[in-house]
């Protein structure tokens, strides 16, 4: 069993030491609460409880800690794989619900797997999923003073390997903030996130960028075709590079191979196999 989460790129974590040990405090306990849930629940299970948890902390960009869109509203985006049956859920710029990922989970079980906007709510709150305001004072703030426009590139994600050997993987973004309304990013599609029965990817960075080469998707078909997971993500991040795209990556393989990168530094990770390891 193994398991790998990551909380974005934090340009901060390069200067402000407090924030910096902050967040990896944060990483490690919930990394570790989700390695636990792991013992005794699938990894399908695991990446849900485990992204729920990121999106509960506001000091990563989903969930409650999510940006402000241009126009003073949050829209959500997040979704989940199952490897074991490769079935996709999303939603994308959902608003007003406290945990986007178990949304797209519970899409799982439909036919319409993944929905947007108004729909995307209306499918929330018929499945009893309540009224949550996700702007905290501080976001408000920043918001109304537009700071930290370019700080917080990226998202939350989970990978997980159970013990019969499946994988998952779940990502999930409250955007970059001061977007055009309504703008799509990658998390709530299949070059953000991405399992099947080989590997289990979750990106975070800029969307439009993680699109532009399908990088979770591409990753997942390499090592499918016999790449090591190191080798896949190496040989995308080349690709990457030639479009100057800003990116990172957690990844599990059914083997067991664990393995991030990032195309600029201080994505903040943690993993569990056994022991613990926080990086940023």
């Amino acid at each position: 069993m193994k398991l790998i989460i990551h909380g974005g790129f934090f340009s901060e974590s390069a200067t402000n030491q407090e924030t910096k040990k902050a967040k990896q405090d944060a990483l490690a306990e919930i990394a570790t609460l989700s390695y636990q849930y792991l013992q005794s629940h699938t990894a399908l299970e695991t990446v849900a409880y485990a992204v729920s948890l990121l999106e509960d902390n506001l000091l990563f960009n989903a969930g409650l800690g999510s940006q402000i869109q241009s126009d003073g509203k949050v829209r959500l985006s997040a979704s989940i794989m199952d490897g074991k049956t490769q079935k996709f859920g999303g939603v994308i710029n959902i608003q007003d619900v406290q945990h986007p990922v178990q949304v797209a989970s519970l899409l799982l079980n439909y036919e319409d797997s993944v929905l947007s906007g108004d729909g995307a709510l209306d499918f929330a709150r018929k499945n009893d999923f309540a009224y949550f305001d996700p702007i905290t004072p501080q976001r408000q703030e920043e918001y109304e003073l537009k700071l930290n426009q370019h700080n917080n590139k990226g998202t939350v994600g989970c990978v997980a390997l159970d013990a019969e050997g499946n994988l998952a993987a779940a990502t999930s973004t409250g955007g970059k903030g001061f977007e055009i309304p309504s703008r799509v990013s990658d998390s709530a599609t299949v070059a953000g996130n991405y399992a099947n029965g080989f590997a289990g990817i979750s990106c975070t960075g800029v969307g439009e960028d993680i699109v532009s080469i399908a990088l979770s998707a591409r990753i997942v078909t390499r090592v499918t075709d016999g790449f090591t997971l190191k080798d896949a993500c190496d040989k995308s991040f080349a690709e990457l590079k030639a479009i100057d795209g800003f990116a990172g990556i957690i990844g599990i393989t059914a083997d067991g191979q664990v393995y991030h990168i990032d195309s600029h530094p201080y994505m903040v990770w943690a993993s569990y196999d056994d022991n613990l390891q926080v990086f940023n």
